[in-house]
């Protein structure tokens, strides 16, 4: 018997079109290699992290202040210096990445999963639901996210007693930013899927007797899903710098768990005393994760985009 000559799987995946546009986009490459460096470096925070920011028995009052290692007076244990408390900057950002990339993830989902929820429903039924729906986007759609995020995010924390919002705030964060973000998803699901119900294979599906919720869920959703998974790309950026101005503005995580807003927002105040990298280093890092999850975002929806093959 002759041989099998098909290509392997790992072959196949090389030579795909996908791939084969990633390796041929050099900011692709780049954008991809500065997120992973920053995912992976939050991941392990633990075992790279040269110090526990949150660890009060490595944390010293007189190392607070100390510049970065290579200016004077800088010290090797702290290669970007201390902040006010004594704790290490490196540390401290590795830590409080992990705390943005939870948020923003889990953000993205919930908003993802709610507004494809919408999308689909006021796609498949129109009328009286479609118009329902459609119109409550149009009213948030007309507020700024960020005030609907302060919006939600003040009103649950009004309701709980103060000893528990702590406790619960990464959950307040989560829902508040989510609920701020599923319009866009709903939009463009409710769009797509007003041109699949009518096609071909729909029509056949409702013929031979399957029913409506399998229809959409097998055959409906998955051709709905490209453009979707690119604007939640985007959206994954847009919800980090949320989570992150939250935070500056005193109404994100809490102290005790600081994510990178957190950071800048405390290095803010000692920013004109001279000590500058307790805000600069942080803001630099969160500045570069966006910008390469947008350019990962933007180089997807090229990629996936037929018209530019």
């Amino acid at each position: 018997m002759a041989a099998d000559a098909r290509p392997g799987f790992a072959r196949r995946v090389w030579d795909a079109d996908l791939t084969y546009s990633f390796r041929n986009s050099p900011v692709a490459i780049l954008s991809a290699l500065v997120t992973a460096v920053l995912i992976l470096g939050s991941l392990f925070a633990p075992w790279v992290a040269p110090h526990n920011p949150f660890d009060l028995s490595t944390i010293s009052l007189i190392d607070a202040g100390d510049p970065p290692q290579w200016i004077e007076g800088g010290s090797p244990d702290f290669p970007l210096g201390t902040d006010e408390q004594g704790r290490d900057i490196l540390s401290a950002i590795l830590f409080g990445a992990r705390i943005s990339l939870g948020v923003g993830l889990f953000s993205t989902l919930f908003a993802l999963a709610l507004g494809v929820t919408a999308g689909l429903i006021a796609g498949w039924r129109g009328g009286m639901i479609d118009a329902f729906i459609m119109r409550v986007a149009d009213v948030q759609l007309s507020f700024p996210a960020i005030l609907v995020a302060l919006l939600i995010d003040g009103i649950v924390r009004s309701t709980l007693p103060h000893d528990e919002q702590d406790k619960i705030a990464m959950f307040v964060l989560i829902g508040s930013i989510g609920l701020s973000g599923w319009v866009q998803f709903a939009r463009l699901v409710r769009g797509s899927t007003l041109v699949e119900r009518n096609k071909e294979y729909v029509q056949a599906a409702r013929v031979i007797g399957v029913h409506p919720i399998r229809i959409v869920v097998t055959h409906v959703l998955p051709n709905v899903l490209t453009p979707v998974l690119v604007v939640a790309t985007i959206y994954f950026a847009f919800a980090i710098i949320t989570e992150a101005t939250l935070s500056f503005l005193g109404v994100g995580v809490p102290p005790t768990e600081p994510s990178l807003g957190t950071l800048i927002q405390v290095g803010n105040g000692y920013l004109f005393s001279g000590e500058w990298w307790i805000t600069v280093f942080p803001a630099v890092t969160l500045a570069a994760l966006v910008l390469s999850v947008n350019l990962l975002g933007d180089w997807v929806r090229d990629a996936l985009n037929p018209r530019l093959q």
